[in-house]
């Protein structure tokens, strides 16, 4: 009884879930490709900079 109790809650709960739209998951998809592009570049050229002190300073 607890178990049918349990579907019949989840199946009710995925009944009221708005799913985005094609539009919507496109658009969100890209920004989140185009803001780890961004934070790559960034952690890139602190890298870059980072390597440069460090041969300064070693070699």
């Amino acid at each position: 009884m607890k178990i049918a109790n349990l579907f019949k809650d989840a199946s009710s709960e995925i009944k009221k879930i708005t799913w985005p739209t094609r539009k919507e998951t496109i658009k969100f998809t890209l920004i989140v490709i185009g803001m780890a592009v961004l934070v790559a570049l960034i952690l890139g050229i602190f890298d870059l900079i980072f390597v440069k002190l460090m041969e300064e300073f070693i070699f």
